[in-house]
């Protein structure tokens, strides 16, 4: 007897043989899979306690989010676009502006939208850029840790170390008073790793660290603490490699991945984010060190210089998509961003044959999970691998026509079609709405701790709708 029957809808599976299987079912027991198949055959060879009906329906797996960043889900569009503001409330947010109760509420807010959308796997930096990431003290990914677990989706965080000079000034806050304090690279090191003995593989696996450390670009070389620079990152990955971690970095773009592969900080279990402009020689050094690519469409590096994705595929390369949520222009719908991959790199091309519907699909699937060292677990529907699975409803008038159903959820889908999802055989969310979750309290959450962030920042102004927000083709002041 198995626990839970999902039976009458369309299974994509995404598993070896790509099958699309027509009024097709999923067995599932504990937190695992145990049979994918037609309805009728899968029903009489695994009776379950509950049923599941999935008609009108497209079962796949849940989507994995490969690059994102805490934190932002409280920062979004402060500064109304302008990258200069919107950075200072992060760094300031991110080191001196924020309690662990932040974190938790952001995480919420965060763990929330993606279950909302369909994403049941997903990264998330702790902090971003290069001097903002909240390691100086374990209780900020604590906090970030428990308001994901207090959603139910899988996680992997991202912590580790900022750019060279240190120390660097954070601080804490009890009510109204602040104290500031210098953090090291050891500090950070050690919160990081403290992080991971504490929640790697925790909670059913639901919960994984990855470590990071900041890009290393021509201009760090030629400037000083290039040398800091290098040894910190060997160390941090050599630290990775030992504990069986995910090493990543964000921003890779114009000779960096040439610099990395000097440093030495490439391989199978690193994950590069962005990875815009990349040289021949570059995408030929991911493809010979098995480092892996994740791809992220809608974010502004992307505006900035190409991502040769396709390029980079042919070479042999993994690629997953990730969503660089929450801010400044964009949210954790994973539709959205596999639409807008297809869509740039068609454009860059001048030709609609490049990057077929289905391995975009494959991209936020099958190798998100692939990128994060976690393909044996997740990203398609498979007997034996784990019981994340989302139902998409295709009776939407956007979605009609009841056919071609792979060609619908990844050209016309958005995450507000998923009905309902599942992690680990657990239903988090049925009809649209979170099972375990009361979701108007982490809205509150969400809004009083973003008020108490700006008002000890006096950010106050970052709120302003800008000038040239109306009546202009072009706001300039984007680019002061």
């Amino acid at each position: 007897m198995t626990d839970v029957l999902i039976r009458g809808g369309t299974v994509i599976a995404i598993d070896p043989e790509r099958r699309i299987i027509a009024n097709g079912a999923v067995a599932i027991k504990g937190d695992r899979i145990v049979a994918v198949g037609r309805a009728e055959d899968v029903a009489t060879a695994h009776p379950a306690c509950k049923t599941i009906d999935a008609t009108g329906m497209a079962i796949m797996p849940g989507f994995v989010d490969s690059h994102a960043h805490a934190g932002h889900g409280l920062i979004k569009t402060l500064g109304g676009g302008r990258s200069d503001l919107w950075y200072r409330a992060c760094q300031g947010a991110y080191t001196v502006g924020s309690t662990p109760e932040f974190w938790h509420a952001e995480a919420q807010l965060a763990a929330l939208e993606r279950l909302r959308f369909g994403v049941t796997t997903g990264v998330s930096l702790l902090g971003g850029g290069d001097s903002v990431m909240r390691t100086d003290d374990p209780a900020y990914g604590d906090a970030h840790m428990e308001g994901v677990l207090g959603i139910g989706t899988r996680s992997v965080v991202a912590v580790g170390t900022t750019r060279p000079p240190h120390p660097l000034t954070y601080a804490r806050w009890e009510g109204s008073s602040r104290t500031d304090y210098p953090v090291s690279f050891d500090q950070q090191l050690a919160t990081s790793q403290q992080l991971a003995d504490r929640w790697h593989g925790t909670h059913e696996d639901r919960l994984h660290v990855a470590l990071l450390t900041p890009t290393v670009h021509q201009e760090h070389l030629d400037g000083p603490g290039a040398g800091d620079a290098m040894a910190q990152s060997r160390k941090v990955k050599r630290i990775a490699e030992e504990r069986g971690l995910v090493f990543t970095q964000d921003g890779h773009t114009k000779g960096s991945v040439k610099i990395a592969r000097e440093i030495g900080v490439l391989g199978p279990r690193t994950l590069l984010s962005h990875a815009t402009a990349l040289t021949q020689e570059e995408i030929a050094i991911c493809a010979e060190t098995g480092t892996s690519i994740v791809h992220n469409p809608s974010a502004v590096a992307a505006i900035l210089a190409r991502c040769p994705v396709t390029e980079l595929l042919d070479a042999g390369v993994t690629v997953a998509i990730g969503s660089d949520a929450t801010a400044p222009d964009r949210s954790a719908d994973m539709f959205r961003h596999m639409q807008q991959c297809m869509h740039y790199h068609r454009t860059y091309f001048h030709d609609p044959s490049w990057l077929p519907p289905g391995k975009a699909l494959e991209m936020c699937t099958i190798d998100g999970a692939r990128v994060l060292g976690l393909d044996h677990e997740v990203g398609s529907l498979e007997p034996g691998k784990k019981a994340d699975v989302i139902l998409v409803d295709l009776r939407r008038p956007h979605l009609y026509p009841a056919n071609m159903p792979e060609f619908r959820v990844t050209y016309f889908a958005n995450g507000n079609d998923v009905h309902t999802v599942l992690v680990g055989g657990r239903v988090l969310l049925r009809d649209r709405k979170p099972v375990h979750v009361d979701q108007d309290a982490v809205l509150d959450a969400a809004q009083r701790e973003t008020e108490l962030m700006i008002e000890r920042l006096g950010l106050r102004e970052l709120l302003r709708t800008p000038a040239r927000f109306w009546r202009h083709s072009r706001d300039t002041d984007l680019i002061e």
